[in-house]
């Protein structure tokens, strides 16, 4: 651990959180034990591509930046009837059984140095529940930071052949100045023959230092379907990533972000193939603007006993200055001769043909310039299936734009 966070976070400041949480010792101890392995653990991976090293996380001045005693946030959430959508100590106390066997057991706490920080550190969280055979259909949540730094957990659970789709917001309040930390992690337990789709929309404040890590396992013909959107702060780090375990196990990732200003966004996607038949796509497109930087690491894992295996990655950048950077380093590693599987990834600008098409039919350069940029998210749009969240990122997607030519 820093110097500088070794003077504000402690045993004692760990236990002060798990007593005003009423918490069982289980959980206490829990904490503790992610507490202690921070002195031994590593920061996020960072991403190498052909000359450039990007986002090393252990550069950041955590100290001023994390207040783990004064953290604030406001939270409220919408669910059909026929499950459980809980703030995760209401949770604890009425589910504990359940909580406690899935808590930390698709993130692992020790995953690294900020994954441990969180788990010695969050105040708030979701855990959404939703029994065998069950359909439900738009839980929406919606996190507000409203403190320095919050760290954040949401838990998803779901019964055999149950299914679930899910939004989920982060924005920053009005009442704090100056930069920020937020810290977020998603677990999503899918049981056999599930349907998850989870959709985050992330629109915090662009003093904020984000980090996020969003997994889940797919028992046996589940499906575990991720939509990560990303339009706001001032630096991201972000992985989705899902275990295939059970066979005939699916999923699809959609990657959407537009990054402006000096916006800067490090995106990972990754997939571990390990049960038979199991099925993966990736897709991803994101613009960039200004003095914007991107990059994106995209990781299909093909294990020895994964067979009949289709495993599929394309990721798309847009530039739109001159001044913004983007890269992307897309990865196979396949350990199983019967797999079927691709990857790709592009860097460019806006297509100056079709630009001259567009304004040789009297359409203005820079409304045909933005028509061009709305219109090369569509392909990812189309893979949304929450009407809400679709919108919501086309209606930031046409603010950034508008802001462009103001």
């Amino acid at each position: 651990m820093s110097t500088g966070l070794q003077s504000i976070i402690s045993e004692g400041t760990v236990r002060e959180i798990s007593e005003a949480n009423d918490e069982p010792e289980w959980l206490l101890q829990r904490r503790l034990d992610a507490l202690e392995a921070l002195e031994d653990l590593d920061f996020p991976d960072v991403i190498r591509t052909p000359g450039r090293k990007w986002t090393d996380l252990a550069d950041l001045e955590f100290e001023s930046f994390v207040d783990p005693l004064t953290q604030a946030e406001g939270k409220d959430w919408e669910a059909p009837e026929g499950i459980d959508v809980l703030p995760f100590h209401e949770a604890v106390a009425s589910e504990e059984h359940m909580v406690r066997d899935a808590f930390g057991s698709v993130v692992d706490p020790e995953t690294n140095y900020l994954t441990a920080l969180s788990t010695a550190l969050f105040t708030t969280g979701t855990v959404v529940f939703v029994p065998e055979g069950v359909d439900a259909e738009d839980v929406k949540i919606r996190t507000t930071m409203n403190s320095r730094s919050l760290f954040n957990y949401t838990l998803v659970v779901t019964g055999e052949s149950a299914s679930v789709t899910i939004l989920e917001r982060q924005e920053t309040g009005d009442d704090v100045e100056g930069n920020r930390y937020y810290s977020g992690i998603t677990e999503i337990d899918a049981g056999e023959n599930s349907y998850v789709q989870y959709g985050n929309l992330q629109d915090l404040s662009e003093e904020t230092y984000n980090y996020q890590i969003k997994r889940a396992t797919a028992d046996t013909y589940a499906t575990a379907n991720f939509i990560d959107a990303n339009v706001g702060s001032r630096l991201t780090k972000t992985s989705v990533e899902v275990d295939l375990e059970g066979d005939s196990s699916e999923t699809k990732i959609v990657g959407a972000f537009y990054g402006h200003e000096d916006q800067h966004f490090d995106l990972d996607s990754r997939v571990w193939h390990v049960g038979e038949h199991t099925t993966a796509d990736l897709v991803t497109r994101g613009v960039v603007d200004d003095h914007a930087r991107s990059v994106y690491e995209g990781v299909q894992d093909v294990g020895r006993e994964a067979w009949d295996t289709s495993s599929y990655q394309r990721e798309n950048t847009l530039m739109l200055s001159d001044e913004s950077e983007a890269d992307a380093s897309p990865k196979l590693i396949i350990n199983n001769h019967d797999t079927e599987a691709s990857h790709s990834a592009t860097v460019g600008q806006v297509d100056r043909q079709d630009l001259f098409y567009m304004t040789s039919r009297s359409v203005d350069e820079q409304t045909a310039r933005n028509m061009l940029v709305e219109g090369f998210f569509v392909p990812v749009l189309e893979e949304i299936e929450v009407e809400e969240l679709r919108e919501d990122f086309q209606s930031r997607v046409r603010d950034r734009l508008a802001q462009r030519t103001a």
